[in-house]
């Protein structure tokens, strides 16, 4: 695996962790804590959208040419993934698990497919047509990807 796809996907498994122990504290209605797990767990994924947005798609698109294929798809459940954490956070603040529960299922489901199609498809498509500037963009990304 390339720079740019091991320091995403090693981030994606930063998330996951985040947000299973998220989802861990709001199973067991310890909401304080699920809270506070919460905004860690949308600093991170933050970040990581951001890194994404802000700094691979454009490098991708400008080298490619193409604005309408993957990280148009990407873009797209982006939208999808911070609007269900809007949710979660709503959830979290007023304890109302079975609605948390429902919540976290539908974005853990959500960001598994999404990392799949970002680890197996773009990150390498990426890793390809940015090789020679692979290295400042791997530096630019951990810096967003170190602020959450």
């Amino acid at each position: 695996m390339a720079k740019i796809a091991q320091t995403l996907a090693r981030h994606h498994k930063l998330c996951d962790e985040l947000f299973a122990n998220c989802d861990a504290a709001a199973l067991e209605q310890r909401w304080e804590e699920a809270q506070e797990l919460h905004a860690r767990f949308a600093r991170a994924l933050d970040a990581h959208l951001r890194a994404e947005e802000n700094v691979l798609f454009p490098a991708f698109e400008s080298a490619t040419g193409s604005t309408s294929g993957p990280t148009q798809v990407m873009r797209e459940e982006h939208k999808q993934m911070r609007d269900i954490l809007e949710r979660l956070r709503q959830a979290a603040s007023q304890h109302q698990s079975e609605a948390f529960c429902d919540l976290g299922e539908t974005l853990l489901i959500l960001m598994q497919q999404h990392n799949l199609k970002e680890e197996n498809i773009l990150y390498p498509m990426c890793d390809r047509a940015l090789a020679q500037s692979a290295q400042g963009l791997t530096n630019r990304l951990e810096e967003i990807l170190t602020i959450s």
